[in-house]
């Protein structure tokens, strides 16, 4: 599925303007890395793997720019948890 993208947002409306599925982030860290909090599919369109599309666009957008992200939304940690290809650009809090 392709998505509609604005800062800080992925997203997808129906051809009535109805929002579909959509993903957001905030930039933190002085502009180094998303933060991922929040993760939408409509009921209609769950169980397609649309949520997992969204959260790889964020992914492919932080890597381009070479970004780290936080998973602070449900989704999102368990996406991180999930795919282990997506540990090397997980944001972690250094000690």
């Amino acid at each position: 599925m392709e998505f509609d993208y604005e800062p800080g947002r992925f997203y997808k409306n129906d051809a009535n303007g109805d929002l579909q599925a959509e993903v957001t982030f905030e930039v933190f860290n002085d502009e180094k890395s998303f933060a991922i909090n929040h993760t939408y599919v409509n009921g209609n369109l769950r169980g397609q793997g649309i949520a997992a599309q969204l959260i790889k666009a964020v992914v492919d957008k932080a890597r381009a720019e070479d970004k780290t992200i936080l998973p602070l939304c449900t989704y999102a940690k368990a996406a991180f948890q999930k795919n282990p290809e997506y540990q090397d650009i997980e944001y972690r809090v250094r000690p």
